[in-house]
């Protein structure tokens, strides 16, 4: 099974299944919902999808091709708050883990949104501890069960493959889903340039929460970006 979908790409309005891919997966992907997919697709068991088979998209435009390889995102300007590992600002309050998730987040990924949200408030708040990875992991644990190692540029090659699929997609987009696992290998600050930084998304559109909550979370000052979907 692969473990990323980086070289997948849709033609048009149809996207050709892989090996490993799911309908949950790629209604998250094309920001569509697994009713709508197997409804275009005349899809009797939104379960069971074949590998090489051709799956038609919703719209003609060609617009859900996924991510294009840019990411120009940027919030704009943060709230209060310490700057400190992994680069990461305060900011204000986070309404939870409604916001505007796709209909497409599985149960597991919304169960891990909550558990990061509470390690979050029970850790720092609106104030970085430079504890990132802690959060990160204390939230996978009291989600699914099990604890994954590492600082936050560590995290990304510790989660189990057969728990975590890499996805291709962009911050922007990422931060509309609840539940996907955010990776940087460096950031702009003294510790974050050696640990990197770690966070899960709220699916509000611009929080992230590790050991604090984020409230705008940008590229800016960071480099070596990836998400991972819990797939369990």
């Amino acid at each position: 099974m692969s473990t990323s979908i980086r070289s997948n790409r849709s033609n048009g309005s149809s996207y050709k299944i892989q090996r490993g891919d799911t309908l949950s997966a790629l209604a998250v992907r094309f920001k569509t919902s697994v009713k709508e997919l197997a409804r275009i697709n005349n899809i009797a068991n939104p379960d069971l999808i074949y590998a090489g088979a051709n799956l038609r998209l919703p719209g003609s435009s060609g617009k859900a091709g996924g991510y294009s390889g840019k990411d120009t995102f940027d919030s704009g300007s943060s709230g209060g708050g310490a700057r400190r590992s992994g680069g990461a600002s305060g900011g204000g309050n986070v309404g939870g883990t409604g916001g505007v998730a796709p209909n497409g987040a599985t149960p597991a990924m919304q169960r891990l949104a909550d558990a990061g949200r509470r390690a979050a408030l029970s850790m720092g708040g609106y104030n970085s501890q430079g504890l990132c990875a802690t959060g990160v992991s204390r939230a996978i644990q009291n989600a699914f069960g099990f604890k994954v190692w590492g600082n936050g540029n560590q995290i990304d090659d510790n989660l189990p493959r057969d728990k975590f699929k890499q996805v291709n997609m962009s911050l922007e987009e990422a931060l509309k889903i609840p539940g996907l696992v955010l990776t940087w290998e460096k950031t702009s600050s003294r510790l974050g340039s050696i640990y990197g930084h770690t966070a899960i998304t709220t699916g509000d559109g611009r929080s992230s929460v590790s050991d604090f909550i984020e409230q705008n979370t940008t590229n800016n000052g960071r480099s070596g970006f990836k998400v991972f979907m819990p797939i369990i």
